[in-house]
C-alpha cells in the first residue's frame, strides 16, 4: 500500500540523519523495496542519483571518487566485494562513504575491515512485507566512542532498533511473550507498525498466519540484548539441528569469514545418518590460496563449540544469490544433497 512506500522513505531520511543535496549510488536493484525507497529519497532532499548498470568494486570506487558518491546500499556481499578489491582498482576520496547494509547479518571481521577504507557501515534490518529495512544499529556515539576493533564491530553487526516511523518492534516467545532482554534468550522478530504490508495478495490463510497476535511474524530468530537493540541469530527455516543440537548458520558464517582466505561463505545443514544434518560450510576462496576442512576447523574450534565445527566444506567459484544478493541456500542444499 502507498502508505507504506511514503513512510518508508521519509523514515529512511530520518534514521540516516540525511542532509540536503547529497550523492547517493544505486546498488540495489530498483525492483527491490529497498531500492525503489531509496531512490524516491532523492528528489525530496534535491539530491543526485547515481546509477550503475554493472556493480563491481571498480564501478564503486569511480562513482566515490569521480562523482562524489556519498550514500550507498548494499547487501553484506559488496562489502566483501570493496574488503577484496585489488590496488588496481581503488581510488583514493577524501570523504566518509555512509553504507547501508543488509539482506544478511555482515561479518564482524568484514565491518572492522571495510571502516579502515573510509566507510562507515550502518547495520539495518527488514523485510519485504515491511518494504525494506525498520530497525537500525543506530550508533551511541558516547556510549561506544571508545570501542575499536572485534568490539566495535560486534555491535555494528547488529540490527539494533526501531525506526521513527513504526509502532513497536519486540521479540517474543512461541507464547506472544517478551523474551528477556538479557542478550541470550532467543524468539522471533514481531512487528507492528503502518509501514507493514496489508497482508498476501489472495492468500487469506497464510495472511492470517503472519499476523497471529496482533504483529507481523518475521520468522527471524533473535536476542535482545539489554540497551533493548536487536540481534539476528538466523532464519528459522535455516536453523541446522546436527546430534539434537540446535547450529545457527549465522553464528558460524561470522566466524568463518575471518579466515583469510575466505571471499565468501555460506552455512547450511545436508542430510547425514549420524548427525542428522552435518554442518556444511560452503566457500568461495581469494585468488591464489587454499584451504582443507581441517583447516578450517582449526582455524573456528577457538571460538565455536565442537557441535558448530563444519563437517564438511564444498569450495565453489562464487556463491549463488538473487539479484538483491542475498544467498540463495535452497539451491546450495539441492545441489549438494
Amino acid at each position: 500500500h502507498n502508505s507504506s512506500v511514503y513512510l518508508m522513505t521519509m523514515g529512511s531520511i530520518v534514521s540516516w540523519s540525511m542532509t540536503l543535496i547529497p550523492v547517493f549510488m544505486t546498488i540495489v536493484p530498483l525492483f527491490h523495496c529497498n531500492g525503489w525507497n531509496h531512490t524516491w529519497m532523492m528528489p525530496i532532499l534535491g539530491g543526485t542519483l547515481v546509477c550503475c548498470r554493472d556493480i563491481s568494486s571498480k564501478v564503486i570506487y569511480d562513482a566515490i571518487a569521480d562523482e562524489g558518491v556519498q550514500y550507498f546500499g548494499g547487501a553484506p556481499i559488496v562489502l566483501n566485494m570493496i574488503v577484496n578489491t585489488n590496488d588496481a582498482e581503488r581510488r583514493d576520496f577524501d570523504h566518509t562513504v555512509e553504507v547501508f547494509t543488509a539482506g544478511a547479518p555482515p561479518a564482524p571481521a568484514t565491518l572492522l575491515k571495510i571502516e579502515k577504507l573510509g566507510f562507515n557501515v550502518t547495520q539495518v534490518y527488514g523485510l519485504t512485507e515491511t518494504y525494506g529495512h525498520v530497525t537500525e544499529c543506530y550508533w551511541e556515539t558516547e556510549k561506544w566512542s571508545g570501542l575499536e576493533g572485534e568490539e566495535r564491530a560486534a555491535i555494528k553487526a547488529r540490527q539494533g532498533v526501531a525506526f521513527p516511523m513504526m509502532e513497536h518492534i519486540t521479540v517474543m516467545d512461541q507464547s506472544m511473550s517478551e523474551v528477556p532482554k538479557d542478550g541470550k534468550t532467543q524468539g522471533e522478530i514481531m512487528i507492528r507498525g503502518n509501514s507493514v504490508m496489508k497482508g498476501y495478495f489472495k492468500n487469506k490463510k497464510a495472511t492470517i498466519e503472519a499476523f497471529e497476535g496482533g504483529y507481523f511474524h518475521s520468522e527471524d530468530i533473535a536476542v535482545h540484548h539489554p540497551d533493548s537493540y536487536i540481534q539476528i541469530a538466523d532464519r528459522a527455516k535455516d536453523i541446522i539441528i546436527s546430534g539434537g543440537e540446535n547450529v545457527y548458520p549465522a553464528e558460524v558464517e561470522s566466524v568463518l569469514f575471518e579466515h583469510p582466505a575466505i571471499a565468501e561463505v555460506a552455512v547450511i545443514g545436508l542430510p547425514d545418518d549420524t548427525w542428522g544434518e552435518a554442518v556444511t560450510a560452503v566457500a568461495a576462496l581469494v585468488p591464489d590460496t587454499d584451504l582443507t576442512l581441517e583447516e578450517l576447523r582449526g582455524f573456528a574450534e577457538a571460538k565455536l563449540a565442537r557441535y558448530k565445527l563444519p563437517l564438511r566444506l564444498h569450495l565453489v567459484d562464487a556463491l549463488p544469490r538473487n539479484p538483491a544478493g542475498k544467498v540463495l541456500k535452497f539451491q546450495l542444499r539441492e545441489s549438494l544433497a
